[in-house]
Formats: structure tokens, C-alpha cells, sequence
């Protein structure tokens, strides 16, 4: 290879296979990693920076055309075939082949999911295509994680929420470059108010690691990003695995109905990176990788400058805390698959054992948390484990942030006692239902955690009381809908989502959810069939989602019989 250009006949070694290299590309790319290893300090051109790289590019043409597919893979000293697979497997990475025509230099998401259908997107999505015309594309997108503004559009990294076709229209033509920020919690504010006083405890002898262990296992918290691994035992699980250890945090809250972490991080961000800090100190962390999902623009920009002011007048030595951004895969939410795409991969799940604690990022024991899980350290710490358990309804213990979205008159994060019903949630924290809508259903935890009827509206919401029920609550996102709704088609919108969202590594998710799809849409459902694939998408997909699935098809069946025959 001289000059850039791969020569013909025979091949020299160490050439880039299958395409030419343009010289012009590279120079752009090179460009663009330089500037970022300029801002960093790190070398870009390391294997697991390989989203963050494709980041700089589409965020600086709104594409990824090729010829910039194959230079970055020079630069990285990578396959083509795999920078390309990477690219390819995420939404928002538009790759543009040789020879096809670039996409609009503005994209106008709008969320399509369950919350948002409910509030008119799809006629929302209808007339913005008819208003906007060629010149901006407009397209349907997965969960947002603004459930509780529906229906929301997204122009650029912009959210519009109660999105409507004006709305959207003025900001389409107005200031779209910066995702605006509200006021927030800032490091010095928090400093003031006692923040990380519990840090410098720590490091000066006053607390010590089994006494803070001790006291997060007698709260009863339990991860609340949905599995409800206790974590005070995690904590103790990976401190006694053999240094160096790493912590995962996961901050990609894919699930349709959920948006509680955003919302807290958009009010008081150190309060999670207090809880960040205590349990690398605790678990003897190395390093701390915070996974961001790209639909929270706002939210990155808050902690890109909040971490930046930590790390410039820290309270204490602090681990290196790097911040990693998502690009649109809700499989990102499995703890496995964040991990992969934090090294720079696909996110596809990983087989158990080994589990995350053991063999994690980059095969060392990961401390893998939900970023609410951190939320509540400090203030478990400082009240005692006694005043987080003191909470609860119904013989359940602890708190929880419910996210609630659809036919309710307050939809929003709202903190309630572990063990509440939904319908003491709706009466007592929701304002109600909308007028003109009686209470008819509700899924209590998100797109994967089943429908039930408001018949069933008095079960405690909490860890492990709906399992009998074939439902779970997940990260506590509660979708409410009415009698003018129906179950059969909020179970037909998440099955679509998750078909969507497969990963497409085993068989029984990836054509399982596609077939249910297609079976769902019949007028009268195909019960023996539906159960049939329900059962080995269930017992044989390696991961949650393909798991979970079925949840939404086997409860419409056994709890709106009527709706399906």
C-alpha cells in the first residue's frame, strides 16, 4: 500500500481487504480522532473506543458514509467487515454504501412505543411526513424514555415533549444544535448541602468497608434497574473476587414506560455519583464505566460538566470514571450486552456462567449497577438501613420510583411505598384517571412484565408478588390504560417493539418475535400456536428480552380472553 492506494495484482500484507481507501477519508477521520485525543488525553484509536469513534463521525456529517467505514478501520487497525457489523447493528449509526444517497441532514425521531401510541404518535408521525417534506426525514423510534410527555418527537438530540406538528415545525426551523438543560443540583450546591461527607468519612477511617456492606444489606435494596439482585450481597460477592475489579453502570433504560433515571439525574446527578464513588471505594474498584443510552442527550451534557468539576476540586482520590455513550439497541439494558458495547462490540448477551461478577469488562469481576440502585446509597448510609426498610405497604419493605405514563391525570416519577397497588398509585399519587376514562388495565413493569386487568388492580407492586400472575415488575414502569384502549393491541405494540429490538443472536427470540408479530395481528388469535412459540422463546432464548416476551401474549390470553377470540 503506498500513497493510500491499495495496488493490484498481488496482495501486499497487512492491506485493507475488499475496498479501496480514500485518501480524503482518512484525513477526516484522522482529523476527527486527533481533535478528541486532544480534549481526552486518551488515544482513540484503542479497540473498545471503536462507538465513541463512529460517534465523532456521524455527529459530524449525520452519516456514516463508507468510505469512512474503511478508514476508520485503518486507523483502528480493524477489520472492515468488523466496523462495519458494529455500525451496522446500532439505530443510530446511518451507514451510507458506495453509490446510495446520504439521508437528510435533519432526523425527526418520533417514539412510537406503547405511551406514545396511546397519545396519537401515529398520526403525529403522518402529519409531520405530510408538513416536512423531503427535506427532513421523519421516522418512527423506539422508546425514548420520555414516557410521561407523550407523545414526544425528537428533532436532532432535541425532545419535544406533548409533541404536536407545530411544536415540531418551529424547532425544525429554530436553534436545534444544543439539547436544552434545566436547572440542576450543581458540585458546588451539592458540596454545600453535605455532599460526599460520607466519601471523606470513609477515607479517614470513620467508616469501614463491612460496616457499609452490613448496613446496604439490612436496607433491602435491591437492583432496581429490574432483575432485584440484593445489593448489598452483590457488593460483597465481587470484593471478594480477585482484583483488579470494574464497575458497570447502566444507564441505558430501554424499557418502554421506564424514564425514573433520567429524571433523577436531570434534578441531582451527584447524588448518584456519591453512590458511584462509595461503592468503588467499598468494592475496591479500579475503574468505574458509566453506559449512557443517546437518547439522553441533556442528560450527558450534565454529567460530561458535573464530572469534569468533580474531578477538578475532588473531595477525595477519585477512580478514573469514564463516560460511555449508547447508540440505540435496547438489548444494551442486559447487563452482558452493555458490557459488549462498552468494549467497542455489538451488543449481544453473553452466556452464563461465567456471570458478570466473575469474568465482566474486559474479563475482569464487574460491579454491574442500575444507576437508581446508586441513587439511594448516600441516603441509606446516612439515615440508616432501618429508614429505607421502614417503607412499604402490604408487608413489602423499601422504596420505589414508579414511572408511570398513559391515561392518568399526573403521569411522572412518583415515590411510592414497595407494595402499593396501582390502584392506590392512581388515586393517590396520579391525580386520577383522565376524564372521560375508566380504569381498565395496566402493565406493571414496562413492555416485558405482562397486562393485567384492573380487576387485578389491588396485587402489591413489588419484587416477586406478581410472578404468580406471569408478570414482574421490572424497573417499576407502570402503563395505564382504559376502557377505550385495548389489551390485545397495547400486547401487539411492545411484541413489535421487541421483534424490533432482537438482537438476532439466538433463534427462538429473533424468529419468535417476528412470527408472534405476524400471529397477533390476526382477528382472532391463534391460542395453540401462540403458546406453542410462547413456550420456546421462553425456555430456550439465551437472554431476558426473547424470555420475557411472551409475557404480553399469555396474559392478554388468559386475562382479555374476549379481545383475542
Amino acid at each position: 500500500m503506498e500513497g493510500g492506494i491499495v495496488k493490484r495484482g498481488k496482495r501486499v500484507r497487512g492491506a485493507l481487504r475488499g475496498r479501496a481507501l480514500d485518501t480524503g477519508a482518512l484525513a477526516e477521520v484522522q482529523a476527527l480522532l486527533d481533535e478528541a485525543q486532544r480534549k481526552t488525553g486518551v488515544d482513540p484509536r484503542r479497540r473498545d473506543l471503536l462507538i465513541e469513534n463512529l460517534h465523532l463521525i456521524q455527529d459530524r456529517y449525520g452519516h456514516i458514509p463508507a468510505a469512512h467505514v474503511v478508514a476508520l478501520a485503518r486507523e483502528m487497525k480493524l477489520a472492515m467487515t468488523e466496523v462495519y457489523e458494529v455500525a451496522t447493528f446500532y439505530h443510530h449509526f446511518d451507514v451510507v454504501k458506495e453509490g446510495d444517497k446520504a439521508p437528510p441532514a435533519l432526523t425527526v425521531r418520533v417514539c412510537d412505543s406503547l405511551s406514545c401510541e396511546l397519545s396519537g404518535s401515529n398520526e403525529l408521525i403522518k402529519g409531520l411526513k405530510q408538513s416536512l417534506g423531503d427535506k427532513v426525514r421523519v421516522i418512527p423510534a423506539p422508546c425514548v424514555g420520555r414516557c410521561e410527555q407523550a407523545p414526544v418527537a425528537v428533532v436532532g438530540q432535541n425532545p419535544v415533549a406533548q409533541a404536536t406538528v407545530d411544536k415540531v415545525k418551529a424547532l425544525v426551523a429554530g436553534n436545534r444544535d444544543k439539547c436544552a438543560v434545566g436547572k440542576y443540583v450543581s458540585y458546588a450546591e451539592y458540596r454545600k448541602q453535605g455532599g460526599y461527607d460520607i466519601v471523606i468519612e470513609c477515607l479517614s477511617g470513620k467508616r469501614d468497608a463491612e460496616s457499609l456492606i452490613k448496613t446496604m444489606e439490612n436496607s433491602g435494596l435491591r437492583g432496581l434497574g429490574g432483575a432485584g439482585f440484593p445489593s448489598g450481597r452483590k457488593w460483597r460477592i465481587v470484593r471478594g473476587e480477585k482484583g483488579p475489579r470494574l464497575m458497570a453502570v447502566n444507564i441505558d433504560e430501554g424499557e418502554p414506560g421506564t424514564f425514573k433515571d433520567r429524571y433523577y439525574l436531570e434534578r441531582d446527578p451527584h447524588r448518584f455519583l456519591e453512590g458511584v464513588i462509595i461503592a468503588a471505594w467499598t468494592v475496591q474498584i479500579s475503574e468505574v464505566y458509566i453506559y449512557l443510552r443517546d437518547e439522553y442527550a441533556g442528560v450527558r451534557a450534565i454529567l460530561e460538566k458535573e464530572i469534569k468539576a468533580l474531578q477538578a476540586n475532588p473531595p477525595c482520590p477519585l477512580p478514573p470514571i469514564f463516560l460511555r455513550r449508547g447508540a440505540g439497541a435496547y438489548i444494551c439494558g442486559e447487563e452482558s450486552a452493555m458490557i459488549e458495547s462498552i468494549e467497542g462490540k455489538r451488543g449481544m448477551p453473553r452466556l452464563r456462567p461465567p456471570y458478570v461478577a466473575q469474568v465482566g469488562l474486559f474479563g475482569y469481576p464487574t460491579l454491574e449497577h442500575n444507576m437508581e440502585t446508586l441513587y439511594w446509597v448516600r441516603d441509606i448510609l446516612e439515615k440508616g438501613a432501618d429508614w429505607f426498610a421502614g417503607h412499604g405497604r402490604n408487608g413489602r419493605k423499601g422504596l420505589r420510583s414508579f414511572s408511570v405514563s398513559g391515561r392518568v391525570n399526573k403521569p411522572g416519577v412518583h415515590l411510592a411505598p414497595a407494595g402499593i397497588t396501582v390502584k392506590e398509585l392512581i388515586a393517590e399519587y396520579c391525580g386520577g384517571m383522565l376524564p372521560g376514562h375508566q380504569f381498565y388495565g395496566y402493565l406493571p413493569g414496562g413492555a416485558s412484565g405482562g397486562i393485567l386487568p384492573a380487576s387485578m388492580g389491588d396485587i402489591p407492586l413489588d419484587f416477586d408478588t406478581l410472578n404468580q400472575y406471569g408478570c414482574f415488575i421490572g424497573s417499576a414502569a407502570v402503563i395505564i390504560f382504559s376502557d377505550q384502549d385495548k389489551a390485545r393491541s397495547a400486547a401487539r405494540n411492545v411484541m413489535k417493539f421487541f421483534s424490533e429490538e432482537s438482537c438476532g443472536q439466538c433463534t427462538p427470540c429473533r424468529v419468535g418475535t417476528a412470527k408472534a408479530l405476524q400471529l397477533m395481528g390476526a382477528p382472532q388469535w391463534n391460542r395453540g400456536l401462540l403458546e406453542e412459540l410462547s413456550g420456546a422463546m421462553a425456555d430456550a432464548s439465551i437472554c431476558g428480552l426473547g424470555q420475557a416476551a411472551p409475557n404480553p401474549i399469555r396474559t392478554v390470553i388468559k386475562y382479555f380472553p374476549k379481545e383475542v377470540e
